[in-house]
């Protein structure tokens, strides 16, 4: 295949160009061509700005594709400028979403059924406020324009080499360095991830059997107490895990910005670490194991330049 990412050099979308490449397909990325990138020379690079109404997506008025993968579309308006002009020349559009695209609620599952953020008011572009309902927007753009030739795939919290963000970063880090570290709850709340690469696997996937429909990608449920053990099974850690109740945790300020993946099951998004996983299982979603990830991101991670090392400063329980 033909494929054109618009995004690719980052995290996510440089492991789907991997994966594509290696699977035997040619593929264009269309970035700002602001940030340097490792990619193979393989890859033809095609630069502009989805932001800039003027010209900025010049790069793309030729060209023909049998898929586009939008890994980099936030806002209604730019999304729907880039699969208006892309519509008449990609067989598919498939958009990367997320799981945050769902309303609160007390729920068993979550599934790719479950009730949407509905934005109240829909012309807002405040991505950091309104991530998910825009998420959901921009979902809604895509499947009108494309009907079924639009493919959904909403991943969990994404982990792996290149995970910048720190938040799966955080526990590998936490645990290689052999210092007592601070377990969130009791080990029962559920915890849920997907490894960059398995994503990017699965986006190929799709794209080479024509697949149509909306997706979760994760690894099913799992405990805190399965989480945190398999974490220190790849990295061979011996580090002493010291379970703090939740009701402790929110008396010292303790968050998810501070314990990264955590939400306590009284929380009211909760449901997000009960997503279902089963309709991507079927369609072809495999998911390595959790040692893997860990070894491989911390590996990832100790190899960083200083200055772009993600900072990970563990939580230390309390004497």
């Amino acid at each position: 295949m033909n494929l054109l990412l618009l995004g690719g050099t980052q995290f996510v979308g440089r492991h789907i160009v991997l994966s594509a490449l290696e699977r035997g397909h040619s593929v264009s990325t269309f970035t700002r061509g602001q940030t340097p990138d490792d990619l193979p020379e393989a890859v033809t690079r095609l630069h502009g700005d989805r932001l800039d109404v003027n010209g900025g997506l010049d790069a793309l008025q030729s060209g023909r594709w049998d898929a586009c993968i939008d890994v980099s579309g936030y806002l209604p308006r730019v999304v729907e400028q880039s699969a208006r002009l892309l519509r008449g020349r990609v067989g598919r559009y498939l958009f990367i979403s997320t799981v945050s695209v769902y309303a609160p609620g007390e729920r068993d599952t979550t599934t790719e059924d479950s009730p949407l953020i509905e934005l109240e008011d829909p012309t807002t572009e405040d991505v950091a406020a309104h991530y998910g309902g825009l998420k959901v927007l921009c979902e809604r753009v895509v499947s009108g324009l494309y009907g079924e030739r639009a493919t959904h795939v909403r991943p969990h919290l994404v982990a792996g080499p290149g995970d910048h963000t720190r938040r799966f970063t955080y526990w590998s880090e936490a645990l290689a360095a052999g210092s007592p570290v601070l377990a969130p709850g009791d080990g029962s709340d559920p915890v849920q991830y997907i490894d960059a690469r398995d994503l990017a696997d699965f986006v190929v996937h799709l794209l080479e059997q024509d697949t149509p429909g909306t997706f979760h990608t994760a690894v099913p449920p799992m405990s805190w107490h399965a989480f945190l053990n398999d974490v220190a099974d790849g990295l061979r850690s011996q580090a002493e895990l010291v379970w703090t109740p939740a009701s402790e945790l929110k008396a010292r300020g303790l968050g998810w910005n501070e314990l990264p993946l955590f939400v306590a099951r009284a929380e009211d998004d909760a449901a997000m670490m009960r997503t279902d996983n089963s309709r991507a299982v079927a369609a072809g979603l495999k998911c390595r194991p959790l040692a893997e990830t860990a070894r491989d991101t911390l590996e990832w991670s100790v190899a960083q330049p200083q200055d772009r090392r993600p900072s990970i400063v563990p939580v230390l329980p309390e004497s």
